[in-house]
């Protein structure tokens, strides 16, 4: 069964190493996208009434220090699930840590163009 394993990281310092240590660990396809919470935009902008609730992407990436990364991947196994939250863990020091990050993964019932034998999307 396909699981999706998907990494909300923090420290934008950490995606190097991080997305190295997924291919190192045999994941061939990484999608990666810049993110941030709603919690550092309204402590970035001191949040307002009027502020919107979707501000633009250009006023997002004008702040580097509000940014994350969401770093997903679609694996055949649950010894690649483990895999990848080890490798994870080391390079983060521990994701129960504050400010590191969180892993989710979620089952996968259904693809369509995903190779079997592949692992990552």
């Amino acid at each position: 069964m396909y699981q999706m394993v998907l990494l909300v990281l923090d420290d934008v310092n950490n995606c190097s190493p991080v997305l190295d240590a997924w291919e190192a660990a045999g994941v061939s396809g990484i999608t990666i996208l810049d993110s941030t919470g709603l919690g550092r935009v309204r402590a970035a902008a001191s949040f307002r009434d009027d502020f919107p609730l979707m501000p633009s992407i250009a006023n997002l990436l004008k702040s580097r220090e509000e940014r994350h990364r969401t770093i997903f991947t679609v694996v055949d196994s649950e010894e690649m699930v483990d895999k990848l939250i080890t490798v994870t863990q080391d390079i983060t020091g521990g994701l129960d840590a504050p400010n590191q990050g969180v892993i989710f993964v979620l089952p996968v019932t259904r693809t369509v163009g995903l190779r079997s034998g592949k692992a990552g999307l």
